[in-house]
């Protein structure tokens, strides 16, 4: 110290020049910009603060903090976000991370405020507290305007400082006032003086421009996620057949949004369409064509297109969207019944199929070229998906990083799951859930370049044993036959319960497949958790549920499927319609 005189133990150094203050400053406000979040920047400012430049610091903030351009509405409301201050012995036994630890201060009332202030406060318009704030500079405790201020900001039964012990300090972002900082220094301490004015404006004006940054990257995050999370599916359907599993992982932390989706979509015939895609790039604008791409796919899939009709649709809607707009996606239909699965790539990485037994392979699916490119034919493949199997779909985040290329990364997926498998044993496959957790587990450092997103199908397929097919000439007589048909089947599956319910339902669901078909009409009856009944014919135009009068003859068919049934519906085919309905199983 320049007097001479030494420097009370457990007492900092005040700060005498302007040298010391530049560079106290320069720290304090590197220190409170390294924050990313609003706490971080809080306890910054707390930090940096206690004990250099005051024995402690109260840190009130609207509630709620207005977000970029948003009029808040209601009156201004401060509440208590944080209190930092030199602690006494007992804080330093238990706390011996805490700044300034090994300090013995008894607590003078400046200090108590950091305990006992209050938790909010309501800023009365036209109040002295809401003055000082509106006048933004920092104001020492025993000024007029802070004198009226501080009772108001800390509780009227709370003790002021006296004389320039504590400055007040509005914090004020780029458009309005988010709150106020309050620095209080113990009596044995220098008094605060006009330099520290300049300090504490210079903390107060760094602090409150980072919270508001961190609010708007708060409120940008969270556009993103919603904005992520609405564009994926919340919950995957549970179609007969087949299970299904997926995981979505953004590329980090802070780019929590992109081009990666994956779908799956129940079809007619208990059919199921799996979908895993993957837009260029990571921004808003890459998740909004990812959402019109993924909504282009489910419209097709309705039309019950086969996959390569589906990739030239997508094709030409990427091209109107625009020219720069490229997309992967890998589109599959899996059969239950027929136990096959038909597959068209557009640019994607090959799906990996494991076996019952264990072993595992990447299937051969011509790779087409990507989404967006234009002019190009798609192919479609038909492959055998033996009950027992699991279809891995996948983007390219999984298997490509800037230490692997995709070739080497799909080969180890490829082994991952054989190995996986070995661990459940040749008869049972493993469980779907623990499967994709294991599959994201091979993952390393650096190989987290890109969005993933994974789709696994566990194939159980439908028995022939439970499915009953037949097809029926479009005359009077195929709603009689029609009936025998499905009681002979119910007989045979020892479902005779549900006879009464299926002949009539039956029976008016073929009556109004015939009364305009030109085609035989097909009728099948699948047995599973459910019974479901299928009636297709060669009329695209789909059948519309209305109350009839009492003097129609008709129009009471679809009114008793709707009663009667557990779940009914219609799809338009490319060669007709299919409608459906399903009954309990006893």
């Amino acid at each position: 110290r320049r007097t001479g005189q030494p420097r009370p133990s457990g007492q900092p150094a005040a700060m005498r020049r302007d040298g010391d203050r530049l560079r106290f400053v320069g720290a304090a406000t590197r220190r409170i910009a390294r924050g990313l979040d609003l706490d971080e920047i809080v306890m910054g400012l707390c930090r940096a603060t206690v004990p250099t430049f005051s024995d402690a610091i109260l840190v009130y903030l609207r509630e709620p903090l207005p977000v970029g351009d948003e009029r808040p509405t209601g009156p201004m409301v401060l509440r208590l976000r944080r209190t930092d201050r030199i602690p006494d012995s007992t804080d330093s036994a238990t706390d011996p991370d805490t700044d300034g630890a090994g300090l013995t201060v008894p607590l003078t009332p400046q200090l108590e405020l950091t305990a006992g202030s209050a938790e909010l406060c309501e800023v009365r318009s036209g109040g002295a507290l809401a003055e000082v704030l509106r006048g933004v500079r920092p104001v020492f405790a025993d000024s007029a305007a802070a004198l009226a201020a501080l009772p108001e900001l800390l509780g009227s039964d709370r003790a002021l400082p006296s004389g320039q012990r504590a400055i007040l300090a509005p914090l004020r972002g780029r458009r309005r006032v988010i709150g106020a900082a309050v620095f209080l220094r113990r009596p044995d301490r220098l008094a605060f003086d006009a330099d520290d004015l300049l300090v504490a404006g210079q903390l107060a004006t760094h602090s409150a421009l980072g919270i508001d940054k961190a609010v708007l990257y708060g409120r940008e995050a969270y556009i993103a996620d919603e904005l992520q999370r609405t564009m994926l599916p919340e919950t995957l359907p549970r179609p007969t057949g087949v299970r299904l599993a997926s995981r979505y992982l953004p590329a980090a932390e802070t780019a929590r949004v992109g081009g990666d989706w994956y779908d799956a979509i129940p079809l007619p015939g208990s059919r199921v369409a799996l979908v895993v895609g993957d837009v260029m790039g990571h921004s808003m604008t890459s998740a909004a064509i990812m959402g019109q791409l993924r909504t282009t796919a489910q419209t097709l899939a309705g039309l019950d297109l086969p996959p390569q009709e589906v990739l030239h649709h997508l094709d030409e809607q990427a091209q109107r969207l625009g020219t720069d707009r490229m997309a992967t996606c890998m589109y599959a239909v899996y059969d239950p019944v027929a136990h096959r699965i038909t597959i068209a790539n557009a640019g994607h990485p090959p799906p990996v199929l494991l076996h019952l037994g264990g072993r595992s392979e990447v299937l051969r699916v011509p790779p087409g070229a990507p989404i967006g490119v234009g002019g190009v034919d798609f192919e479609a493949v038909e492959l055998d998906a033996p009950a027992g199997a699991t279809l891995l779909l996948y983007t390219d985040g999984l298997v490509e990083s800037r230490l692997r290329d995709v070739w080497t990364g799909i080969e180890q997926l490829r082994e991952r799951l054989a190995a996986t498998a070995q661990l459940t044993g040749p008869d049972h496959p493993p469980p779907l859930e623990a499967l994709c957790d294991d599959v994201l587990d091979m993952l390393g450092p650096g190989d987290r370049d890109d969005d993933i997103a994974l789709l696994a199908a566990r194939f159980d397929g439908i028995a022939p044993s439970d499915v009953a097919y037949w097809t029926l000439e479009p005359e009077d007589a195929a709603p009689g036959r029609a009936r025998r048909l499905a009681r002979s089947a119910l007989d045979r599956w020892g479902l005779e319960e549900l006879t009464d319910s299926v002949e009539l339902l039956v029976s008016e669901v073929v009556t109004n497949a015939v009364r305009y078909a030109t085609r035989p009409v097909t009728l099948r009856l699948l047995r599973t958790d459910v019974l479901r009944c299928e009636v297709g014919d060669d009329v695209p135009q789909l059948p519309r549920l209305r109350q009839a009068r009492a003097t129609d003859e008709g129009g009471r068919g679809l009114y008793l499927v709707n009663r009667l049934a557990r779940r009914w519906g219609a799809t338009r085919l490319s060669t007709g319609k299919v409608v459906w309905f399903e009954l309990p199983v006893p």
